[in-house]
């Protein structure tokens, strides 16, 4: 396939400004750029799309351009909100610019003939005289023009928030930033969110007009779920790309759990699997769905790709771990998140130099509700620490059953979680 015609079978594309784009990606390598807004230290699952239709570009052998938002992102884009955004400062702008541009760096080369660039439009936006602005840009803009964009006239519309003058100028400075990387990298091409569709075309507009160049659009589609909630949000908010943030075990969960109706479109999306290979995958939803093949590959690809090899073996062997696999290894961290929602219990870890026994302790907890049937419980087979079976009535609770130095997990029959935390 070419190109073109790899995004539009994995469902990049929204629209297109012109109908010869996909003949003018085939005459040769072009510079296209992607701008990302600083709204946070971190981009979250929702930013996926754009950045691998770069990385998409880019292995086609076209330069993508990184662009960070440090201007823009202190004034903010009205696209897709119902009010106004909180501003920035600038030293919040620059922090958050700074985080951003390491997570993208994971995604695109900076080497190598194709060689993406990281730009960040605070650079040339906060060098602008505001009377030369209005003069030599301002002027090519037509408020009435301005006045029909859906993202403006939807804010106009809310007569309790409406839109300040500041997000009303949002497109003029993104406008100028098509026509900067232009005039400055060759840039010919824009792409983004679907929601970027009027601020793409007047940065074409513009560029027309002062450097007399052809440029081109594209945008990609909004990502949903086909039973409407919205992608890329749990029950604790956000999926975000900084581990620090959302775990990689957490990341790698919330892939695995995704519905069978929407992974073969997350595997087009969110990975560069082959068409041969995600038709086999979505062959094996349809005969059997309970092996979630589907969703394991999906999690795996991703989770490698956003985190690395080392991360996702440490997700998978985390997923485990609720299916009586090895415990051993996993840090602190990990194991919190993976029993963060089983009963807990704090212990003094004067309990184990005390010499008691599993059966004394787990009975005091109230894991058991006596002791007797915690010795019937051990009997049968059903007791165990750190998903290792507990077979005598008389073991010990000692240093060396813990995992990392501070917790153990008790488990009664298949299912029933307890973690056990000791502190001085």
């Amino acid at each position: 396939m070419t190109l073109f015609e790899e995004l539009s079978w994995r469902g990049f594309i929204s629209q297109t400004t012109h109908e010869e784009l996909p003949a003018e990606l085939e005459k040769g390598p072009i510079t296209l750029y992607c701008g990302f807004d600083p709204t946070a230290d971190s981009l979250h699952i929702g930013s996926l799309l754009p950045i691998l239709g770069l990385a998409h570009f880019q292995r086609a052998g076209h330069r993508p351009i990184v662009l960070v938002g440090g201007g823009t992102g202190l004034i903010g884009d009205p696209s897709g909100k119902a009010d106004e955004r909180t501003l920035l400062t600038k030293e919040t702008a620059e922090k958050n610019a700074a985080g951003i541009r390491r997570q993208l760096e994971h995604f695109v080369t900076f080497d190598g003939p194709s060689a993406a660039i990281l730009l960040n439009n605070a650079d040339w936006l906060c060098q602008l005289s505001l009377v030369d602005f209005l003069r030599d840009i301002g002027k090519h803009f037509s408020v009435n023009v301005m006045l029909n964009k859906e993202s403006v006239r939807q804010r106009l519309q809310d007569r309790e928030h409406g839109i300040s003058y500041t997000e009303f100028t949002y497109s003029l400075l993104q406008a100028y930033d098509f026509l900067y990387l232009c005039e400055h990298h060759n840039c010919r091409l824009q792409v983004g969110g679907s929601d970027q569709w009027g601020n793409i075309v007047a940065g074409m507009d513009l560029s027309r007009r002062l450097l007399g160049k052809a440029t081109f659009g594209l945008t990609f589609p909004l990502v949903t779920k086909t039973d409407g909630t919205k992608f890329g949000k749990t029950e604790s908010g956000n999926v975000w790309l900084d581990p620090n943030r959302t775990s990689p075990y957490k990341f790698y969960q919330f892939w695995i759990n995704q519905a069978d109706a929407d992974t073969p479109k997350y595997l087009r999306y969110f990975t560069f699997m082959t068409p041969e290979e995600i038709a086999d995958l979505e062959r094996q939803i349809q005969e059997e769905p309970h092996k979630r093949a589907a969703q394991r590959a999906l999690a795996e690809h991703v989770t490698q790709l956003v985190h690395g090899h080392d991360a996702l073996e440490n997700a998978i062997k985390a997923s485990q771990a609720m299916f009586g696999g090895d415990l051993k290894g996993l840090d602190e961290s990990t194991l919190l998140d993976v029993f963060s929602e089983v009963p807990s219990t704090a212990l003094s870890r004067g309990t184990l130099s005390a010499g008691r026994t599993w059966l004394d302790v787990l009975a005091e907890s109230g894991i058991f509700t006596s002791k007797g049937e915690g010795r019937r419980m051990i009997k049968n087979g059903g007791l165990y620490v750190n998903n290792e079976r507990i077979d005598a009535e008389d073991a010990k609770l000692t240093e060396q059953c813990l995992l990392t130095g501070a917790m153990a997990v008790v488990r009664v029959g298949k299912k029933n979680y307890h973690l056990l935390r000791f502190s001085e």
